[in-house]
């Protein structure tokens, strides 16, 4: 390539590497999907429009809901995401910066407070693994973006994935997910398919097995020759310090949740 500009007018070469530059930037294959987890305020109604270096790539994303079920491509590298009240609002809710990796898939989730006094968002940047694991086994992963999930331990959760109905359980048993943090994601861990495929239940306890905070009915779709990635994100309920019951399920890979 190099001798081939070498050989070009100064004009034509300078055209062709802005071509490939072009190229590269517009094709790496870096892909994201958005997550509003930020807690409403009265100065702040919730719904966001974000921008990705200065270009909006995700639409009206309501409180507690995901942007969309797919990805959207994005710029690789050090990236800019502007966050503002949709719709119309030209000061953004948020501002921030981050480092992605070309050619990968990322859950992006702001949390944290907007509005008023006190606003902190924190933009939560997770590198997602979708390939499939091995027939009749679930990829589970929770993101812990509930700033009031267990607010005595800093918001860390204990986690139990279980097969339904499951009428022996109890969180003396080892957690599925354990000391999860806020603003932090687990590990994906492995479950196999529940061969009544009923589904799943999923507790949310404090750190220890001390409280029950939240119980999750999981239900997935397949067999047990099936394959899925399923990502839970854990929110706080609209202008309430509390766990919301009803956190925000992706559909990773196979896994219409």
């Amino acid at each position: 390539m190099l001798r081939l500009l070498r050989a070009l007018p100064l004009t034509l070469a300078i055209a062709a590497v802005s071509i490939v530059a072009t190229s590269c930037s517009s094709n790496n294959g870096t892909k994201a999907r958005f997550v509003n987890a930020i807690q409403n305020t009265a100065q702040y109604g919730g719904a966001l429009d974000v921008e990705v270096n200065g270009t909006q790539q995700f639409t009206n994303v309501t409180f507690s809901t995901a942007s969309a079920s797919t990805y959207t491509p994005i710029p690789a590298g050090n990236v800019t995401f502007e966050g503002f009240e949709s719709p119309g609002v030209t000061t953004p809710v948020f501002t921030d910066s981050t480092t992605l990796s070309s050619g990968t898939e990322y859950t992006m989730v702001a949390t944290g407070y907007a509005g008023g006094t006190g606003s902190q968002v924190v933009l939560l940047s997770l590198s997602d693994d979708n390939l499939a694991p091995a027939d009749g086994t679930l990829n589970f992963r929770v993101i812990n973006a509930a700033p009031n999930a267990s607010p005595s331990l800093n918001g860390s959760v204990d986690i139990w994935i279980e097969p339904y109905p499951d009428n022996s359980f109890s969180p003396t048993e080892p957690a599925t997910i354990q000391n999860l943090a806020y603003q932090s994601a687990s590990r994906y861990v492995n479950v196999a398919y529940n061969s009544d495929l009923l589904g799943f239940t999923m507790y949310v306890y404090t750190v220890g097995g001390g409280t029950r905070l939240i119980t999750v009915p999981i239900s997935v779709s397949g067999s047990q020759n099936s394959a899925a990635v399923c990502t839970v994100v854990l929110t706080d309920f609209p202008n309430a310090n509390e766990l919301n019951s009803s956190p925000v399920k992706l559909d990773d890979n196979n896994c219409p949740l």
